[in-house]
């Protein structure tokens, strides 16, 4: 294995990846949910609910502040999973699809975020790939509570 430029970044070989069954791969980086991302993110869904995108109604409403939608937390995995992990030899990376998702707490606006993984399980596929199933959870900076909790599946191919 080799360190990537990231000191919390996990980098191996497409032939080291099932032996990573088990491993915890850190932290990404914090990052900021935006009001511009809740916004942009509710003009791509059709999804304007005033908890959302009112910033002074969501001010009286049930969290004190907008919340970020929990399908744009999710979103997120994409770009904190490739901050933590990266496979030479893979000609192919697909995101496979979530077996379990919980949204566990509201992300306000503003909040900062950082994701966690272990990597579940490795299996060989059709195709000489291996499918992967990664244990994720997104923490909400300074809460108890993460915001999101799933298993993550992914498929490497040479």
């Amino acid at each position: 294995m080799t360190a990537a430029a990231s000191p919390a970044k996990t980098v191996v070989d497409f032939s080291e990846v099932p032996g990573l069954v088990g491993r915890n791969l850190g932290y990404s980086e914090y990052r900021v949910v935006t009001q511009g991302q809740v916004d942009t993110f509710a003009d791509a869904t059709d999804d304007h609910q005033w908890i959302h995108v009112d910033p002074e109604r969501a001010k009286d409403g049930p969290f004190g502040a907008p919340i970020a939608h929990g399908f744009l937390t999710l979103s997120l995995l994409i770009p904190m999973w490739t901050e933590l992990f990266d496979v030479t030899g893979a000609g192919t990376k697909v995101n496979y699809g979530l077996d379990k998702v919980r949204f566990t707490s509201p992300v306000k606006v503003g909040s900062r975020i950082r994701m966690t993984v272990t990597i579940a399980d490795v299996q060989e596929v059709k195709g000489n790939g291996l499918h992967v199933v990664a244990d994720a959870t997104i923490e909400i900076e300074g809460e108890e509570r993460p915001a999101v909790v799933a298993r993550f599946l992914s498929r490497l191919y040479p």
